[in-house]
């Protein structure tokens, strides 16, 4: 069918035709997509945004110009396209970002908009590419669909894979400094330093070698200076982080502030636990070494093995047969 089409469309258009089709189809899309991207609906939000505008705008008159970093962000007027405008999305997005670590009050919006321009430019890249090949040799309509979608859809997908990744790589380094700050953390609360001070001593000197565990522990030395209540501050660092170490780390020192007991003795079963569970982690990864091993052996290993086993047989039986039909 889709050769029929091609067909069809070349002795109409012309060589170019079915990219020509190609074209039109997606100005339609574009067209028909346009009308409810652009209807945006008032709401109560808007409306006090634009009062407050308009406040800000009458004491910029006056010569009380407020320092502002927003107004710096050139996409703000473009947040209804690339912004989620489900509440539960964008929350998941946020948090996403933070656990990657995106902390910028725009981050949403600009991943949203790399997403948007890396899939537009690959798509023109893979329309120009296209053409280049149809202009020199005569290809098939299946390719040059392909050759336009696939880069597109890679220009789409790949912010989500960056964000995916630099999320698994930042959860491990705080994984894998964990241990190390609590016994830190232990030292300074036994030394006679309160959980606030242990908390900053702790970001400070992780910072060489773990600096997104020392980034989470500054934020919440900051928010706890801003006069926030430390067991909300804990809870948000757990919620930032997502990762189950931290959440019952974060679940004793709730749980030794509500009821009194001493921070210093849970802390130090807790560290004692998460040394545990690091040699557990090693132990698993040592015991699954062999099998990677043996996957590796099969595939560089036995096949060189055969050819030097049973090659000069093969060679020997082979030259044996060629003289035999020869005679």
């Amino acid at each position: 069918m889709l050769s029929n089409i091609n067909q069809m469309l070349t002795d109409a258009l012309g060589p170019l035709g079915p990219l020509f089709a190609l074209g039109f189809l997606g100005a339609i899309l574009i067209l028909i997509a346009l009308p409810s991207l652009l209807k945006k609906e008032s709401d109560g939000f808007s409306k006090l945004k634009e009062q407050t505008k308009t406040a800000r705008a009458s004491k910029r008159s006056d010569g009380q110009d407020l320092r502002r970093g927003d107004k710096t962000d050139k996409l703000e007027k473009f947040a209804h396209f690339l912004e989620p405008q489900d509440a539960e999305q964008m929350s998941a997005s946020r948090m996403k970002l933070l656990r990657a670590g995106y902390r910028a009050k725009n981050a949403v919006r600009l991943f949203h908009f790399a997403q948007f321009a890396l899939g537009l430019g690959l798509l023109a890249f893979g329309v120009l590419y296209a053409l280049l090949m149809k202009s020199q040799q005569e290809v098939s309509t299946q390719f040059m669909i392909l050759a336009t979608v696939i880069p597109g859809a890679a220009g789409y997908y790949l912010p989500q894979y960056w964000v995916q990744r630099r999320l698994q790589s930042r959860q491990q380094e705080i994984v894998s400094g964990f241990p190390d700050a609590l016994d830190m953390m232990l030292v300074c609360v036994e030394a006679g330093q309160s959980l606030d001070q242990s908390i900053n001593r702790v970001a400070k000197e992780s910072r060489a070698g773990y600096p997104a565990l020392a980034d989470e522990f500054e934020m919440v030395a900051h928010e706890v200076k801003a006069g926030k209540e430390r067991v909300q501050v804990l809870k948000d660092m757990s919620d930032r982080v997502g990762i189950p170490d931290v959440s019952s780390f974060v679940t004793t020192l709730v749980q030794s502030a509500t009821f009194g007991t001493s921070i210093a003795e849970a802390l130090r079963v807790y560290s004692n636990e998460m040394r545990d569970k690091r040699v557990m982690r090693a132990e698993e990864k040592a015991n699954t070494l062999p099998t990677k091993l043996t996957l590796g052996t099969m595939m560089f290993t036995v096949p060189p093995l055969m050819i030097i086993l049973i090659g000069p047989s093969v060679h020997g039986i082979a030259t044996t047969l060629s003289m035999g039909a020869g005679q």
